[in-house]
């Protein structure tokens, strides 16, 4: 039995597939039309506890671990869901994890590492104020670190965050932010030093803060149905008790969460690619030309093939190292070949899958379609391909 085989996975899957088929298929065309999901899904998805995989019942989770939000993320896009889906429902995945981590000292969380030290009153009270009403699906929020002049380059985060009294007046702006329009907060990496100095601290700043911005619904490839924002700020007055972990720990905060973040992304990769394979399969069943299946052609049942290969083996790769993060081993270059080789298998898939339903599979009534656009996204977020190989390079000692 695998380790993602066991019988308490199954159930997760059986219960996913359910969710998808019940709350999910009746609906994404209109959603990815609207631009994005109703608040009410996360209700649902909460009622259900979905929404609350692999964060510690102590804090409002469901529990499980890595492996755990895996299997919900790969049965959501298998069952007919998509990446798109994945980044509007489940934002929380990477705008909760560093309150969690920060408060772990006292709550006993699993999530990362403990930042700044013990766990202070105000880090119990992020848990209390967002944490617990997030995963119970009555609040949605973001993560914002990317700049409209910075894109991977973190530690030169611009935004900066001057200590007033009891609070910090923030100025700045981000882009690209995911759920940036129904969020209800957004962690926010800061500069607290002068700006690109690396300096960074994460505050939780509530939309509709005074000279809290956001700005226009950015139209995009894909991921249709997941909202994406520009933010700013400006003067914005945020309490000090808002602030995640000590001051000056954003940068290692960020960083220790972006494992989790790109596994995550190498899920909906291999994933997409499995679903696409089965689309494709179905296609070539059931379409006929020159009187004939297409899957009756050795060349369409080699190309089948060799996508199923591509796919299942990204499958078992990804879950190998998620194995390995989640026991606590510092695999960073494994991660990143994880993540790479993923997408890789996933961009050669759908784009085989499209040119196999031929004509169809450009209109956006075919479901490989959306799978063709998505894909795009997912060597460019949570860390490039390039930067991929940069850490795989000095991985390698290079």
């Amino acid at each position: 039995m695998s380790i993602v085989d066991t019988p308490e996975r199954r159930q997760l899957r059986e219960l996913t597939r359910a969710f998808v088929t019940r709350e999910v298929l009746p609906h994404l065309d209109d959603w990815e039309r609207a631009g994005e999901v109703p608040r009410a899904l996360h209700a649902t998805a909460a009622k259900l506890g979905l929404l609350g995989i692999g964060f510690p019942e102590s804090v409002g989770g469901s529990g499980g671990d890595l492996l755990d939000s895996i299997i919900v993320t790969e049965e959501l896009i298998r069952s007919g869901g998509s990446s798109g889906l994945v980044a509007a429902l489940f934002t929380h995945g990477i705008a909760l994890p560093h309150m969690v981590a920060a408060a772990g000292a006292r709550t006993g969380g699993s999530l990362g590492g403990r930042l700044g030290g013990t766990a202070s009153p105000a880090d119990d009270s992020l848990i209390e104020r967002y944490v617990r009403p997030t995963l119970s699906g009555t609040m949605i929020g973001a993560l914002a670190i990317t700049e409209p002049d910075g894109g991977s380059d973190v530690a030169g985060i611009r935004t900066t965050a001057r200590r007033d009294g009891d609070h910090y007046v923030v100025n700045g702006s981000k882009t690209y932010i995911t759920s940036g329009h129904r969020a209800d907060f957004v962690t926010t990496a800061v500069c607290t030093d002068f700006p690109g100095s690396g300096e960074l601290t994460l505050l939780v700043i509530d939309k509709g803060s005074p000279g809290f911005t956001v700005g226009r619904r950015l139209e995009k490839l894909g991921w249709h149905c997941s909202d994406t924002a520009e933010l700013s700020f400006a003067d914005v007055r945020v309490p000090v008790a808002n602030r995640i972990g000590a001051e000056n720990t954003g940068f290692l905060a960020i960083m220790q969460h972006f494992a989790a973040e790109r596994l995550s992304l190498a899920t909906q990769a291999y994933a997409t690619a499995q679903r696409c394979v089965e689309l494709a399969v179905r296609w070539c069943r059931d379409r006929e030309t020159f009187g004939r299946p297409l899957a009756s052609r050795q060349l369409i049942r080699h190309r089948l093939a060799e996508m199923h290969t591509r796919a299942e083996a990204a499958r078992s790769y990804v879950h190998d190292v998620a194995a390995r993060v989640a026991a606590g081993e510092p695999v960073v270059t494994e991660v990143a070949m994880a993540k790479n080789m993923a997408v890789a298998a996933c961009d050669h898939v759908v784009d085989q899958a499209l040119q196999l339903h031929g004509g169809f599979g450009y209109l956006r009534d075919a479901e490989v379609e959306r799978h063709y656009r998505d894909a795009r996204i997912l060597g460019i977020g949570g860390g490039t391909t390039e930067i991929m190989n940069e850490i795989i390079a000095k991985g390698m000692g290079l």
